[in-house]
């Protein structure tokens, strides 16, 4: 991973990483890569949806609103190719100790929660300097580019950084860890000893784990529901970890959300209305019983009405087209009377002359062709 200060964004094949940049990066263990994997578009679908939250103070009393969205949505890929992808916002904004704050976020991923593009925005409303924060994650040529600026009073410092796309394996953004927590609230599981990647507080990547907490009840809109709880804990390089509880419902809505060491903390406060997963019952396996048709009163009356339909149908036809049946009776008389060995042969030659598209053949030649339909060579006439 390799970054630069600088107040315009440069080409990634211009810039060359310092010795120092050169340092491992860490990588996400088989266990979370395994759990990606097994991430399906028809489950994902199932999980999109809006919810809306009230941030409210360790006392109780509101301080303002989280949303989170997500979507289906299309989008242009780094080839310029659309295709459906997963789209997700959020938005809060609200009082930190009197102080207005807020955050938002913009993020599509594709179905495997691979970031293809993310923007970020957090403001801090200080009365003598106040700060803002902006990170723009960007897939293109087999990397993730990432664009922090750092805005503190009329200050901005801008910072670009270029991972490679081998690093990103496992990497999960703010965007997709949304998205992860509905799917383990779905499964109502946490991938065991899963070590994911992340980004810090100061965009440096980092491990980032969850831990189920187990079930518990609370009340929401005056009623006691079940939620699973998840902890993610993101592991700065520097620094002390940070941990967020989430209070997931069993289709993934969000009933709340307590940021560790935070004095206030985020609730649901209207019960949504659950989605559950669709039970498809197995096909009938019917036992198939031999048909006795002749046994069948009813089979068998329609069977003799069919055979007499077709014989006065077959009647008024002969008798229509006296020179079908004066036809086929020349041709056994005939048959008989030669007796070929090759009776299929011996009927091609004998209706040959009949065909309008074909060159009219020699009547009664020698029955040894393979084949009554191929072609006669004309030299073959004379010999």
């Amino acid at each position: 991973m390799s970054s630069k200060l600088q107040s315009t964004v440069p080409k990634a094949k211009d810039h060359q990483p310092s010795a120092e940049e050169s340092l491992p990066a860490p990588k996400a263990n088989a266990e979370a890569i395994h759990f990606l994997s097994t991430l399906e578009q028809e489950e994902l679908q199932m999980l999109l949806f809006s919810e809306t939250l009230a941030m409210v103070s360790d006392t109780g009393e509101p301080q303002g609103e989280l949303t989170i969205e997500v979507q289906r949505r299309q989008n242009k890929d780094e080839f310029g190719v659309m295709s459906h992808c997963l789209f997700v916002q959020a938005f809060s904004r609200g009082f930190m100790d009197k102080i207005l704050c807020g955050n938002s976020l913009l993020g599509y991923l594709s179905w495997k929660l691979h970031v293809m593009e993310q923007h970020s925005q957090e403001f801090i409303k200080f009365r003598v300097l106040p700060m803002e924060r902006k990170m723009t994650l960007v897939k293109q040529d087999d990397q993730l580019t990432m664009t922090r600026s750092v805005k503190e009073g009329e200050e901005v410092k801008t910072e670009v950084t270029f991972i490679p796309g081998s690093s990103t394996m496992g990497f999960i953004s703010e965007a997709a860890n949304l998205v992860l927590l509905r799917v383990m609230a779905w499964r109502q599981t946490v991938p065991s000893n899963a070590r994911f990647l992340a980004l810090d507080t100061e965009g440096k990547l980092c491990y980032s784990t969850y831990q189920g907490l187990g079930f518990q009840k609370i009340q929401v809109d005056r009623q006691q529901v079940e939620v699973f709880i998840v902890e993610q804990t993101v592991h700065s390089v520097k620094g002390i970890p940070n941990s967020c509880q989430f209070y997931l419902l069993s289709d993934g809505h969000l009933a709340k959300r307590i940021q560790v060491g935070s004095p206030g903390y985020c609730l649901v406060t209207q019960m949504p209305i659950l989605r559950e997963k669709d039970e498809i019952e197995p096909r009938p396996v019917f036992e198939k019983k031999p048909l006795v048709w002749e046994e069948d009163m009813e089979l068998y009356s329609r069977f003799v009405d069919r055979k007499e339909e077709l014989r006065l149908s077959h009647s008024s036809y002969l008798r229509q087209h006296p020179e079908a049946q004066a036809l086929i009776s020349d041709f056994l008389l005939f048959l008989l009377l030669r007796q070929p060995e090759d009776v299929v042969t011996f009927a091609a030659e004998y209706f040959g002359p009949f065909a309008k598209r074909h060159p009219p053949t020699p009547a009664l030649r020698s029955s040894h062709r393979p084949s009554p339909f191929r072609s006669l060579d004309p030299r073959d006439l004379f010999h």
